[in-house]
């Protein structure tokens, strides 16, 4: 039993005429949410990060050589405004992370790259992030992870697909 089960019996308890099961669901995802991200957060910040300047160099990063992309690129990708791109990418670049550089296909536009500690940083990073991520799944065995992952991307394409 978990303290989702209590609050279920509670409602249980004062509205019998409701089914909360799908309360028990949501309430139980919101609360590992919750975990996860504390747990990761424990490990971006030991590399001097926060989810979003990982989220950034992650991106940069993963996009391969030369680990540039235009601010454009990144918003798009990460699904967040110019604005939070352009905060985001300015302290990055305050602490030696990222540079913007003039665009070479577009002198009127520039890009975000990685720095060699932008890169250090972030492999680094990224290391422990799989490390702390494959501690926790841990918890379930290889069967119901095979079994829990789609169910989990069946909902997330019903939210994204729209």
């Amino acid at each position: 039993m978990d303290r989702v089960d209590d609050i279920l019996a509670q409602w249980n308890r004062e509205r019998p005429d409701l089914d909360v099961a799908p309360m028990g669901l949501i309430g139980r995802l919101n609360r590992v949410s919750q975990h996860l991200g504390r747990e990761m957060d424990k490990t971006f910040a030991a590399h001097g990060l926060n989810f979003a300047s990982f989220d950034v160099l992650a991106t940069l990063r993963r996009s391969g050589p030369p680990y540039a992309l235009s601010p454009g690129d990144l918003s798009a990708t990460m699904m967040i405004t110019s604005g939070t791109m352009t905060n985001r990418v300015d302290q990055l670049e305050k602490a030696g992370l990222v540079e913007r550089r003039l665009n070479p296909d577009d002198r009127r536009s520039f890009i975000v790259s990685l720095t060699d500690k932008g890169f250090a940083t972030i492999d680094a990073a990224v290391t422990d992030h799989v490390a702390t991520q494959t501690r926790i799944v841990e918890m379930l065995t290889r069967e119901e992870r095979a079994v829990l992952d789609p169910l989990l991307s069946k909902l997330l394409v019903g939210f994204e697909s729209g």
